[in-house]
């Protein structure tokens, strides 16, 4: 199993920054991919961004150029540097991470998610 805690939410002016951070713990074997996914109120989850072991990214249009996200695979970590942040951004930031994990009969993949934590941009 595998758990995630996430840090760095809160309330920020139109075009502020905030970074958030996402560790991963747990019987993890390794790692093939973390991202964060957000969820606007009364709206679908979906996705922000996403990297893989490989550091291959990929972005949601929405955030090309003002979102960055990066990776510390020592420490199972994974980070979301937003810039230039606008109202439509707010929402609940999840943290995912697909893994393979180990267990006593062997090991398997599977996706795990963060609680979540909040981010608001003010107008």
């Amino acid at each position: 199993q595998v758990q995630l805690v996430e840090s760095g939410g809160g309330l920020v002016q139109a075009g502020g920054s905030l970074r958030l951070s996402c560790t991963a713990s747990g019987n993890i074997f390794s790692i093939n991919a973390m991202g964060w996914y957000r969820q606007a109120p009364g709206k679908q989850r979906e996705l922000v961004a996403t990297i893989t072991s490989g550091d291959s990214t990929n972005y949601a249009d929405s955030v090309m150029g003002r979102f960055t996200i990066s990776r510390d695979n020592a420490k199972n970590t994974v980070s979301l540097q937003m810039n230039s942040l606008k109202p439509e951004d707010t929402g609940v930031y999840y943290c995912h991470c697909n893994a393979k994990v180990l267990a006593s009969f062997g090991i398997y993949v599977n996706d795990n998610w963060g609680q979540g934590t909040q981010v608001t941009v003010s107008p």
